[in-house]
């Protein structure tokens, strides 16, 4: 079943099913035409006992009228003879109770047969023996059941009739050939139209089969054409809503992301070796100046110490993007870091003020904090190193939009669900409003003109969102009322 197709497995296990039920079907109505075909019988058989009956009752002392041409019967009287008698011969020999040719009596419930047939005996064909009752029982004195004579079933049913002179017993059997015709006739029906049922469930479950599997063709093509470069766009989307659908639906929403994600790798590659290039070229331009200051030792420190200034910004780009490469390889959801309390990040918090500090130079930009951390136990899912380097690049992005003289304020509290919130307020010029939806993308920096000095790469902010991002948190920017740049970060309580 496995080499097969989808349509061959589903229209085989719909013509099985089918040929289940409709083999049940006409099983049942066999049985039930069957059935109701005897009950006829019997019902006819009794409506000539009739008669005979109520003619014994009114005068039992005078012989039967003959029965009307066609209609068989038998009437027995008392001692065992046979009044009237128009049963075929092995019908009457087959009564229970009658006598048989040569005088031997059969009880009631009994009968004469072949030698060591019993009262179910069936002949070789499958039908009962000639004269052998199949199917007897006795209710509330009628006694029916079949029997076989001359080629033909006979339904036969028997009544009794108590009289002052003896019990009379009164038999009569319709003959079963037109009912057995009947349900033959029926049969054949029944097996010709199972047979085309089947033919045409078979024929209707291919075609709708390959209606619904004609959607799946054309995304398979469409794929197809994607895979070689010979097309561009998304998988077709059928105008039913309905499973195939909505998995064309989700197939293209991937092809988007995953599009967007090498577009986005590609963008990254493009910006890094760009970022990577200009540091190197004024890294190779001043080694090549050093080279000419051999004979004079200051120029030689100038160019030197140049040099480490070039060699620590290459270092800190190439760390920046090897962090964000690993939390983009890592999930949020599958992030294992060992929960860090507030106090540990408090204390971060303070080195970090002391490094953003030192780093202003002789901007003399002052870096300011405040507290309110109500439960220093408190964990969250962000090591102290790495709040460190959301702290560091908060800082250092402030000061270095901050005006001469101005001021950089840090604020870490806790909300009421025990959230954290770091805040880091600058009073420099703001953030332009078409900056703001792109500020944490990587490599976007704002306006130049906005810069006290130049430099950066614009990984600092991609970074805070990225180590954010990994400890289920999220990041803001925005502008003061007053002036000046408000970044937020907020991590959840683990």
């Amino acid at each position: 079943m496995r080499s097969l197709s989808i349509r061959t497995r589903i229209t085989l296990g719909s013509l099985l099913i089918g040929a289940i039920v409709l083999a049940a079907v006409a099983v049942v109505l066999h049985l039930q035409i069957r059935a109701q075909t005897r009950s006829t019988e019997v019902s006819l058989a009794t409506s000539d006992i009739a008669p005979f009956l109520a003619d014994l009752r009114n005068h039992p002392d005078e012989q039967p009228d003959a029965p009307s041409a066609g209609v068989l019967v038998a009437v027995q009287s008392p001692d065992g003879s046979f009044l009237v008698d128009t049963l075929p011969h092995d019908v009457r020999r087959g009564l229970p109770g009658s006598s048989d040719v040569d005088g031997t009596r059969t009880g009631p419930g009994q009968h004469r047969g072949e030698p060591g047939d019993g009262p179910g005996t069936r002949n070789r064909e499958g039908g009962p023996a000639d004269g052998v009752p199949v199917g007897l029982s006795t209710t509330d004195g009628r006694t029916t059941y079949r029997t076989q004579a001359d080629g033909a079933v006979f339904s036969v049913v028997g009544e009794r009739l108590s009289t002052a002179d003896g019990t009379f017993r009164v038999w009569a059997a319709r003959n079963g050939a037109a009912g057995e015709l009947t349900l033959a006739a029926v049969d054949r029906s029944l097996v010709i139209g199972t047979v085309l049922a089947l033919a045409a469930f078979a024929g209707t479950a291919w075609l709708l089969t390959s209606l619904a599997l004609r959607p799946v063709a054309r995304m398979r093509r469409a794929a197809e054409d994607l895979s070689t470069g010979d097309a561009d766009g998304d998988l077709p989307v059928g105008r039913t809503d309905d499973e195939i659908a909505d998995l064309a639906t989700t197939l293209n929403a991937f092809l988007q992301r995953q599009r967007a994600s090498a577009e986005h790798e590609r963008r990254m590659v493009s910006d890094a070796s760009h970022e990577l290039r200009t540091p190197l070229a004024v890294l190779t331009n001043r080694l090549e100046l050093a080279h000419r200051s051999f004979g004079d030792a200051e120029a030689l420190e100038r160019d030197v110490r140049s040099i480490e200034t070039d060699v620590h910004r290459l270092t800190a780009l190439t760390a920046t993007l090897l962090e964000l490469s690993r939390l983009d390889e890592t999930a949020p959801s599958t992030v294992t870091v060992a929960p860090t309390t507030a106090s540990d990040l408090v204390s971060e918090l303070m080195a970090a003020i002391d490094r953003g500090r030192a780093g202003t130079g002789d901007a003399a930009v002052g870096v300011d904090f405040d507290l309110e951390v109500s439960d220093p136990e408190a964990t969250y899912a962000v090591s102290a190193a790495a709040f460190g380097r959301v702290l560091d690049n908060l800082v250092t992005n402030a000061t270095t939009f901050s005006p001469e003289g101005g001021s950089v304020r840090v604020h870490l509290a806790q909300r009421a669900d025990t959230a954290l919130v770091l805040t880091v307020t600058d009073d420099g010029p703001g953030v332009p409003a078409s900056f703001i939806p792109v500020a944490f993308d990587r490599f976007t920096r704002a306006d130049e003109s906005r810069r006290r000095v130049r430099g950066g790469s614009g990984l600092g902010l991609s970074l805070v969102r990225a180590i954010a991002m990994s400890a289920g948190g999220s990041t803001e920017l925005a502008n003061a009322p007053g002036g000046g740049a408000v970044a937020t970060v907020m991590l959840p309580r683990t």
